[in-house]
């Protein structure tokens, strides 16, 4: 019988605190130890502030893991290793870990890594994914419209600057949704312009928190600065 702790990856969903399931809520109740992410020391989760409407974080051990926005591998590798170490120090006490992460825990998630890593370095250790609504399904609801209906075909894509990938994802799918869209707004523009189909996109910032951002008509974007959290749905 193992007497270590189980690491939990949990959704919290994507902004509005009542879009949190009761599972999740459950066992934010009954971890002893509360893991979240921040990019940078002093910088505030998105996740843990819907956390700590749910838990009294002064009765937890709150465990800061700090991903940073990096590509220098050597960089990458050391803050990789000491984020596992940090959560495997609880783990091995037997006491569970319910690592927090916005949206779901298996989309496009921190806690994709931190699952793999440490299921390579500590095998023993039961990993269990809770899942949680995405800023996709809360888009959906929010703009009011079908992403899929029969045999649509629907693609979730991080927005890269490369305009034939970019309108080869929209020509290929009934629906798309193009994540981290931020930094490409304007090459987006361009390919909807191009296919014709700008009025058939819509922008949404942090969908379904206070500070969500609607734009139906997107035009009004062109060279804007737009958030981390910014999402594009094509629907044709």
């Amino acid at each position: 019988m193992s007497n270590l702790g189980i690491l939990y990856g949990l959704g919290v969903g994507p902004g509005d605190p009542e879009l949190i399931t009761v599972k999740a809520f459950r066992l934010l109740k009954e971890s002893p130890v509360i893991a979240y992410p921040r990019k940078k020391r002093g910088a505030k989760s998105y996740a843990l502030a819907i956390t700590e409407l749910y838990v009294n974080t002064e009765e937890k051990i709150m465990v800061p893991l700090i991903f940073p926005m990096t590509r220098d591998r050597d960089a990458l590798e050391l803050q990789w290793n000491k984020t596992v170490d940090a959560v495997w120090q609880h783990l091995e006490q037997g006491k569970d870990v319910a690592f927090v992460t916005e949206g779901d825990p298996m989309i496009y998630s921190t806690f994709i890594h931190l699952m793999r890593l440490m299921a390579e370095r500590h095998p023993e250790v039961e990993i269990r994914s809770i899942p949680g609504i995405s800023s996709v399904n809360a888009s959906a609801s929010r703009l009011g419209l079908p992403m899929a209906d029969g045999d649509e075909k629907i693609a979730i894509v991080p927005a890269m600057d490369d305009y034939d990938q970019m309108r080869y994802a929209i020509e290929s799918h009934d629906c798309i949704v193009f994540i981290k869209v931020a930094k490409v707004i304007d090459l987006m523009l361009r390919v909807l312009g191009d296919l014709g189909l700008v009025d058939k996109a819509s922008v949404l910032t942090k969908v379904t928190s206070s500070e969500e951002m609607i734009w139906r008509d997107i035009r009004v974007l062109q060279g804007r600065e737009l958030e981390y959290l910014t999402l594009m749905v094509v629907r044709k």
